[in-house]
C-alpha cells in the first residue's frame, strides 16, 4: 500500500529556530543582573558585596541581604529582588582599577581570582545551537517521502495500489467483450500458474493495450490487477524521462526491482509511446537519455522470470511509433486493440455509468447510444455527468431524456450562447445555410436523417448546425454514399448563393471538409476512373509498424496536376447537383428558413410536418 507522503513545509524552519531561541534564553542566559562598574563600587563601599569572583574581564558577586534604596536605581533593586532577593547573583566589566583589591581588604569581601577561558562562550553560544540545527533538520529531513529530494532521484515514481485499492474489477467494464476475453488468460496465470506451468506452457511477458484516447485502456489494465487480486504498480512513460543523464534507466531497474520483490504482481505503463518510441526516426535530433531508458527497459524485459509472476501491460494511443524491439515475442508479444464501441457498446457503457444516476423512467438508454456515433467510454462518462449536472440545475428529481439530448448538444456543438447579439442578416444568413444542409440531406438516400437544425450560436465559432443520426453503425462507405455526402457539405454554401447572389465566410469548414473527402477518394480510395486504381497519398500507418522518414513523393508533377483536376471535377460535379436540387425546392428552402428564424431550434417532427406539404417522388418529399 502506498504511504502517505509528508511534505516538507518552512512551518519545520520556524519552529527550529523558536526552540534555538529558547534554548538560548533558558540555557544560555545567566540568571543575575548587570551593573555598571560605578553601581559596583558604591555597593562594595557600603558593604553590600559578601562574595566576589574576579575574572580577566568579568566581575561576577553575592549582594548581601538588605537594603538597597539610596544605592542603585530604582528600577535595578526590582530586578534583583526578582531574581534572588536582596541576595541576587550580579555581573560588571571589569575596568583598569590599581585600588581594587585595597577596596575589597577594608570590606573584608570574600574574593577569588578566575581565569576565563573564551572557547567555551563559543562553543556554547555558536556550536552548539548549530548542532541542535543540524539534528533537527535531518530529523524532519527524513519524516519527508522517500521519493522526494535530489537523494532519491533515482528512484521509481511508481505507485503501488493493492486489490483493496483498486477496487476495480471486469463487472466495471462493458462495450469490450473481446479484450476482456482476451485478458482472462493473464488472469487466470496470475491467479492459478501451475496450471500452465503443468505442461509447460508460459504466459506472454508482456501486454500492449492499442486504443483511441478514453476507450479505457487504463481501466482494463487496473480491472485486470483487480480481478487476479495482485499489487497493482502503474508509472507513466513521461516519469522515466529527466533532464539528469541515467536517472530514467535508474527508475526502470528500481521499479523492476520492486516488482520482483512483491510477485505475482502488473507493471502498467501508461502513455508507452513517451518512452518507446523509435530510435533513429530523426537523425538530425539525438535523445540519448530516452534511447538510454528505453535500453535499460529493454534489458529488464530480456532478464525478469514471468515464472515469478510479473506480468507487465502498456497502453499507448500511437502503437505505430513505437520501436520495433519492444515489440518482437519475448516482450510485448500479445497486442490488444480496444476500438471504438458500437451501438450495443455504448448501451452497455451507458448502463455502467447511470447506476449511480437517478433516471426518469422514460428514458431510453438504447436511443441515446444510437445519437452519439464515435462516442468512447470517456466521452459517454461525460455525457451522462452533463446530463446530470444539468437536471441539478434545473432542480428535477430525476435525469429526464431532454437532459441527455441538451448534453449531447452541449458536448457535440459546444455551448449555447442565446446573449451573443447577430443582426437580422447574419441571422437570416445562417437560417438559409442550415436549411440547405438540411434539405439535401433529406433528399439524398445515402446518407443519415435529420435530427435538429438550430441557428443559436455554440462554441467558439458556430453560427448554427444542423445534427443528423445515423440508423445504424457503419463501417464501408460506398462511392455514392460518398458522393451524397459530399452534396450535404455543399448544400449551405450553395443554398446563400442561390438566396442571396452572394456567399459568406460560414462554409470554410463545410468547404475544408468537402476537399478533404474529394481528396481521399481521388487518392486513397481509388475513386477516380482517369488515375485508375492506384493510390497516391501518403502511405497510411498500418497497425504496429514504424514509419520511415518521409520522401519524397513516388508520383509525377503530371499525376499530381491529375489529382488536382479530379479533385475539382468532384466538387464542381456536386456543386452542380446541389444547386439543381435547392432550386427545384426553393420554396421549401424558404418556408424551412422562415420556420427557422420564429423558432430558432427546428426538430424532426417539425421537419417531417413541414416536409409532408411538398408532394411525394419515389417514397421520398420531392
Amino acid at each position: 500500500m502506498e504511504k502517505k507522503q509528508q511534505t516538507f513545509s518552512v512551518w519545520y524552519l520556524l519552529i527550529a529556530l523558536l526552540t534555538l531561541f529558547m534554548i538560548q534564553i533558558v540555557l544560555l542566559t545567566p540568571d543575575s543582573e548587570t551593573l555598571s562598574y560605578r553601581d559596583f563600587k558604591t555597593l562594595l563601599k557600603a558593604g553590600k558585596v559578601s562574595e566576589l569572583t574576579v575574572g580577566t574581564r568579568t566581575i561576577s558577586g553575592r549582594l548581601k541581604t538588605g537594603e538597597l534604596e539610596g544605592l542603585l536605581p530604582k528600577e535595578k533593586i526590582e530586578r534583583l529582588k526578582r531574581l534572588n532577593g536582596e541576595g541576587a547573583r550580579f555581573t560588571t566589566v571589569r575596568v583598569e582599577d590599581p585600588s581594587l583589591i585595597e577596596d575589597l581588604e577594608t570590606a573584608k569581601v570574600d574574593y577569588s581570582g578566575k581565569v576565563e577561558e573564551t572557547w567555551v562562550g563559543t562553543l556554547l553560544a555558536w556550536i552548539l545551537p548549530a548542532l541542535i540545527f543540524f539534528g533537527l533538520w535531518i530529523f524532519f529531513v527524513r519524516r519527508m517521502s522517500a521519493t522526494s529530494g535530489l537523494m532519491q532521484i533515482g528512484k521509481s515514481q511508481a505507485k503501488v495500489y493493492m486489490e483493496k485499492e483498486t477496487k476495480v474489477t471486469f463487472d466495471d467494464i462493458a462495450g469490450i467483450d473481446e479484450a476482456k476475453a482476451e485478458l482472462m488468460e493473464v488472469v487466470e496465470f496470475l491467479k492459478s500458474p501451475e496450471k500452465y506451468r503443468r505442461l509447460g506452457g508460459k504466459i506472454p511477458k508482456g501486454v500492449l493495450i492499442v486504443g483511441a484516447p478514453g476507450t479505457g485502456k487504463t481501466l482494463l489494465a487496473k480491472a485486470v490487477a483487480g480481478e487476479a487480486k495482485v499489487p497493482f504498480f502503474t508509472i507513466s512513460g513521461s516519469e522515466f524521462v529527466e533532464m539528469f543523464v541515467g536517472v530514467g534507466a535508474a527508475r526502470v531497474r528500481d521499479l523492476f526491482a520492486q516488482a520482483q520483490e512483491k510477485a505475482p504482481c502488473i507493471i502498467f505503463i501508461d502513455e508507452l509511446d513517451a518512452l518507446g518510441k523509435a530510435r533513429g526516426i530523426n537523425p538530425m535530433i539525438s535523445h540519448e537519455e530516452r534511447e538510454q531508458t528505453l535500453n535499460q527497459l529493454l534489458t529488464e524485459m530480456d532478464g525478469f522470470d514471468t515464472a515469478k509472476g510479473v506480468i507487465i501491460m502498456a497502453a499507448t494511443n500511437r502503437p505505430e511509433i513505437l520501436d520495433p524491439a519492444l515489440l518482437r515475442p519475448g516482450r510485448f508479444d500479445r497486442h490488444v486493440a480496444l476500438d471504438r464501441p458500437d451501438l450495443n457498446g455504448r448501451e452497455k457503457i451507458l448502463k455502467v455509468h447511470v447506476k449511480q444516476i437517478t433516471l426518469a423512467p422514460q428514458v431510453d438508454l438504447r436511443a441515446i447510444a444510437a445519437k452519439v456515433p464515435g462516442f468512447v467510454g470517456a466521452d459517454l462518462a461525460n455525457l451522462v455527468n452533463e446530463a446530470a449536472l444539468l437536471a441539478a440545475r434545473k432542480g428535477k428529481e430525476a435525469v429526464e431524456a431532454a437532459d441527455f439530448d441538451e448534453a449531447i448538444d452541449r458536448i457535440v456543438a459546444g455551448l449555447e450562447k442565446k446573449n451573443r447579439v447577430m443582426n437580422p442578416k447574419e441571422k437570416e444568413t445562417v437560417a438559409y445555410h442550415e436549411s440547405g444542409h438540411a434539405l439535401i440531406a433529406e433528399y439524398r438516400p445515402h446518407v443519415d436523417r435529420v435530427s435538429k437544425i438550430s441557428i443559436i450560436p455554440r462554441g467558439i465559432a458556430a453560427l448554427g448546425y444542423t445534427q443528423q443520426q445515423p440508423t445504424e453503425d457503419r463501417y464501408l462507405l460506398k462511392k455514392a454514399e460518398l458522393l451524397d455526402r459530399l452534396d450535404v457539405l455543399l448544400g449551405g454554401r450553395v443554398a446563400e448563393e442561390i438566396i442571396f447572389a452572394d456567399v459568406s465566410t460560414g462554409a470554410q469548414d463545410d468547404l475544408q471538409r468537402a476537399t478533404d473527402l474529394a481528396r481521399h477518394m481521388v487518392t486513397q480510395f481509388g475513386m477516380s476512373e482517369r488515375l485508375g486504381l492506384a493510390t497516391h497519398g501518403e502511405e497510411p500507418s498500418p497497425f504496429l509498424r514504424v514509419p520511415t522518414l518521409p520522401g519524397p513523393r513516388e508520383y509525377s508533377e503530371r499525376t499530381a496536376q491529375a489529382i488536382d483536376e479530379e479533385i475539382e471535377n468532384l466538387l464542381q460535379e456536386a456543386h452542380h447537383r446541389v444547386k439543381e436540387t435547392l432550386t427545384t425546392r426553393r420554396g421549401m428552402l424558404e418556408r424551412l428558413a422562415k420556420l427557422l428564424l420564429e423558432r430558432e431550434v427546428v426538430d424532426r417532427p417539425m421537419l417531417d410536418r413541414l416536409l409532408v406539404e411538398a408532394p411525394l417522388k419515389n417514397g421520398m418529399a420531392a
